[in-house]
């Protein structure tokens, strides 16, 4: 749009705008009248016919597989992927990499309002119900650029896929998985490249009719080369994460080895009877910049429901068939009755033209009749080459690329660096609802807002009336969705139709006074056609921009309906928290037109903590002791023995990022390593993880040894300073580091069956140790113990009489300053034998009870001197190796369970965005004027494991 001069008359201006009034009015009375001709175009059909049975030439193409996963997600050993790299997309022509100016819009601020206030109504829209983040660049396991957002919903699960990972949530936001590799997932798939070289474009969607779970992606070990599958994964059951899962895979065109089947998607179509299929579609590229066509698979869904082996129905559209088209996207049945017997799969695509500022105004249709009884019988598109079948006339529009063919186009906040549009393809999921008789279509695509090229990007949207298994010659109704013309980059659409017929579509937004944000807008199935009347809400506003020069940005969202209750809608979307190159983050939304959420906040929602499992330890293992390394982020398990109860002797090292463990090569200097008390401490300048004292099981003896662990080196070193009360039979009770120095508070006699009071210090630089002149209240061993600022913090701990102990709910504060204790609020619920940590200057004491193992997580705030209880980790244990990084995450692994067998089993409290907010206060010591005052009442959380009260209970092998 070009810029008004701004010398005319006010007497001049007032006549355009009045003539702009009357031209609005008209175009109102216009749309209105679209509406009442609606049955009209209705009656207009598209006269092209299916092509017969047996006059075409599939492929019938045999699915490697099954090979039957049956190990749950969070058990899966963790295979990395080399994954994508950020780069130019594959495209119909081959366009630059450069970045265009932004279309201009108009500079007049009152022109612009006005404008907004014509031709935008009232938003109604209702804000979100949910959000939580999903998957960030640092968790997708390659750093990959754009992230390939894709998700979807269930009954009881939301499973998202980025890049080369996916994970599964509760419908709450909580992670149930770790980020799981598509390297772990199919690794079972030997003889393909699925097994090792999963490359990304992952597609992740729940079969609603079948209750079950289909996760796919592409893999290849080099491009250009000769071996390019597609992995899929289908789940057994309605558990994505306990599985078990049919894996399969499936070569590109096997006809034609080279070809790669770049930005793959699908989608379930079942009528009862014979046309039942997962349906496949994906642009062939034999080079970066050698398209060869567009290929379309029907796979087996009835057999692999039931994990049975599977046959594929494939045609490969070459050039001469595709047109100025690829990206082909099938329809998607979701909401409504099933198509009725014998209705073919739709196929919907629109050209990306050799040159940039064509207007178009075609949608492509195509049927595919499958047949796997017969399947010479199966056709797709018209004749030999598999031409559209119809095409639909739409209004026209310019895919948004310029004249130059550049696609670089979306401004953002604070940087020159523009964004791809990827405007030039109908986007997934293409809808199918069969509601009240009347079959229908959904799609959109990104748009320039006008088709002359020289506005911003908007979201076009159509609906096709499908009804009796033809294509129509228009749209029901369409609409380009520009929010009334406000200057907003509108792209990435996906539509979502709800089992009553309302319409939403979530996209991305972005100008060059904003950052790239997730907005949603919608409509009512009454409301007047071809316009998203309840206008626009905000699900997540963006924090950052992109500077990345190759400019990618999502390359898909995706948009489903709940089949819980058939309104909710969730749409999943790429945003920034903070500015940055590749440093993206997504976000998962709920939302529906019943409403019931507030108005978003212009700050991202912090992600829900939550307890995930992890993968299992080396070897099943108890009273390990768990140290956090901040120096290289690692966690380590020190020390412990295993199910025979044959004491370790080698550290185990957990990685966060790899999601894995590592038994280290450095050698504890002998096997006295049960209950040691272990913490960081820095010695000249270097962090070493230094340990004291210890048992071993054989001999029931203990030592006061003092080594210290070097991770960077992976080298032990012993310490010449032993803690005096271990070279007398005694374990050290509780420890916990402050100022740089060790503190060890009680512990257990065990020649004399007592717990004892005792406080110690120990010193690095000179090595040596204090019995300090302040003790324990009373005599206890096992004790839960952290630091908070300057002071140390106890909750429960041993009473250890006679060689029997008893859990108590002792809590105290020690001040090594002043050197003096006191008492604090109880915890709870009597417990010891397990660890306190810091998490957000908050103490959280994880499980434990010494005669029933829980699960219960019991947080103390010192400033307010009161306990609460959080959220319970899955498996209720003791003596387990625990320590935390003190704002995202909690590590537990091994100990024993309520049985108390010997386990390896690891579990992780994470919180994606940390919620230790600002600074703390100081707590300040407030000693309670008895022992045993009566605790708060705990905050209402999951429930955690039941279990008795304490009871005296015999002293098993320390």
């Amino acid at each position: 749009m070009k810029k008004k001069s701004t010398s005319q008359s006010a007497f001049f201006n007032l006549r355009i705008l009045t003539a702009s009034m009357f031209c609005l009015l008209g175009i109102a009375v216009a749309l209105f009248a679209q509406g009442n001709r609606t049955k009209q175009a209705q009656t207009s059909r598209s006269t092209a016919a299916h092509d017969a049975p047996g006059t075409q030439r599939p492929d019938i193409v045999q699915m490697v597989g099954p090979v039957m996963l049956t190990t749950d997600l969070r058990k899966l050993p963790y295979v990395p992927n080399e994954g994508e790299s950020d780069g130019q997309r594959l495209t119909r022509y081959p366009h630059p990499r450069t970045t265009a100016p932004a279309p201009e819009i108009p500079s007049s601020p009152w022109l612009k309002d006005l404008l907004k206030n014509v031709f935008r109504s009232t938003p109604t829209m209702p804000g979100p119900l949910l959000t939580f983040d999903g998957i960030n660049s640092s968790q997708s396991a390659c750093g990959c650029l754009p992230p390939d957002t894709d998700g979807d919903v269930g009954p009881n699960h939301y499973v998202e896929g980025v890049n080369v990972v996916f994970r599964v949530y509760d419908k709450s936001g909580n992670p149930l998985t770790p980020p799981t590799t598509f390297n772990s997932f199919f690794s079972s798939l030997t003889g393909t490249p699925c097994a090792n070289a999963n490359d990304g474009d992952p597609f992740v969607f729940y079969d609603h009719q079948a209750d079950r779970w289909v996760i796919s992606d592409f893999a290849f070990p080099s491009f250009p080369g000769t071996s390019f599958f597609q992995c899929v994964g289908v789940s057994q059951s309605p558990d994505p994460v306990a599985g078990p899962w049919a894996l399969y895979a499936i070569q590109v065109d096997p006809g034609n080895p080279t070809f790669l089947g770049d930005y793959p998607k699908m989608a379930m179509w079942n009528d009862g009877g014979t046309q039942n299929a997962y349906f496949l579609t994906m642009n062939l590229f034999s080079s970066p910049t050698t398209f060869n066509g567009v290929r379309a698979y029907a796979l087996d869904r009835a057999s692999m429901l039931t994990g049975g082996p599977a046959n594929a129905i494939g045609f490969t559209v070459g050039l001469a068939g595709v047109g100025d088209s690829y990206s082909f996207v099938a329809a998607n049945f979701r909401t409504g009755n099933p198509p009725p017997t014998g209705r073919d799969e739709m196929v919907l695509a629109i050209d990306s033209p050799g040159s940039g500022g064509v207007t178009l105004t075609q949608v492509h249709g195509r049927f595919f009749h499958v047949d796997f009884a017969t399947p010479a019988n199966s056709t797709f598109g018209a004749g030999a080459n598999h031409t559209p079948n119809a095409e639909i006339t739409v209004s026209g529009f310019t895919d948004a690329f310029d004249a130059s063919f550049n696609t670089l186009l979306v401004p953002q906040q604070g940087t020159s660096q523009k964004l791809d549009t990827l405007g030039d393809k109908i986007m997934t999921p293409v809808v199918y609802q069969n509601l009240s008789g009347t079959e229908s279509l959904w799609a959109d695509h990104t748009i320039y807002t006008n088709a002359g090229g020289s506005g911003p990007m908007a979201v076009r949207w159509y609906q096709f009336d499908v009804t009796g298994g033809t294509f129509p010659a228009t749209p029901v109704q369409q609409q380009t969705w520009n929010n009334g013309g406000d200057g907003l980059f509108r792209w990435m659409p996906s539509i979502a139709v709800d089992q009553n017929g309302n319409t939403a579509i979530g996209y991305s937004t972005s100008s060059s006074s904003i950052f790239p944000s997730i907005r949603y807008a919608g409509r009512l199935a009454g409301d007047p056609p071809g316009n998203l009347g309840q206008g626009e809400a905000i699900m997540t506003n963006g924090g950052g921009a992109e500077t990345s020069g190759f400019g990618r940005w999502g390359d898909y969202t995706y948009t489903a309906i709940d089949p819980s209750n058939g309104m909710d809608f969730w749409h999943v979307n790429e945003y920034h928290v903070s500015t940055g190159n590749a440093n993206w983050a997504t976000k998962i939304g709920k939302f529906n037109f019943v409403g019931g959420g507030g108005t978003p906040t212009p700050t991202p929602t912090p992600a829900a903590c939550s307890w995930s499992a992890g993968p299992d330890l080396p070897s099943a293992g108890t009273r390990l002791v768990g140290v956090f390394f901040p120096a290289n982020g690692k966690f380590y398990a020190m020390g412990g023995r295993d199910v025979n109860n044959v004491e370790f002797t080698h550290p185990f090292e957990y990685d966060p990022v790899s999601n894995s463990w590592t038994t280290k090569s450095a050698t504890y200097p002998d096997n006295h390593v049960n209950n040691m008390a272990c913490s960081v401490l820095n010695d000249s300048g270097t962090d070493y993880i230094y340990c004291a004292g210890g048992s071993e099981f054989t001999g029931q003896t203990t030592s006061g040894h003092v080594f210290r662990y070097d991770p960077v080196a992976d080298s032990i070193t012993t310490v010449a300073s032993n803690w005096p009360p271990g070279d007398a039979g005694t374990l050290p009770g509780g420890f916990t580091v402050f100022n740089n120095k060790l503190y060890t508070l009680g512990g257990f006699d065990i020649p004399n069956g007592i717990g004892t009071s005792q406080i110690w210090e120990f010193t690095p630089n000179p090595a040596g140790w204090v019995l300090k002149n302040a003790t324990l209240p009373v005599p206890l061993g096992y004790i839960p113990t952290t630091t908070i600022g300057s002071l140390i913090y106890t909750g429960g701990g041993a009473d250890i009489t006679g060689g029997v102990l008893t859990d108590t709910q002792n809590s105290f504060v020690y001040d090594p300053g002043a050197d003096s204790i006191s008492t604090i609020a109880q915890i709870p619920t009597a417990t010891s034998n397990t660890r306190a940590v810091n998490f957000c200057n908050l103490m959280y004491v994880l499980g434990g009870n010494f005669n029933a193992p829980e699960n219960e997580v019991d947080i103390y705030d010192p400033v307010s001197n009161t306990w609460s209880i959080g959220t319970p980790f899955a498996i209720a244990g003791r003596n387990f190796a625990a320590d935390t990084d003190g704002t995202n995450n909690i590590w537990k692994a091994g100990g024993y369970d309520s049985g108390l067998a010997i386990i390896a089993s690891m579990e992780i409290f994470h919180c994606d965005v940390s919620p230790c907010g600002g600074p703390t206060p100081t707590p300040t010591v407030t000693p309670t004027p008895t022992v045993t005052p009566p605790p708060p009442t705990p905050t209402p959380r999951p429930t955690p494991t039941p279990r008795p009260r304490p009871t005296p209970y015999p002293r098993p092998t320390p």
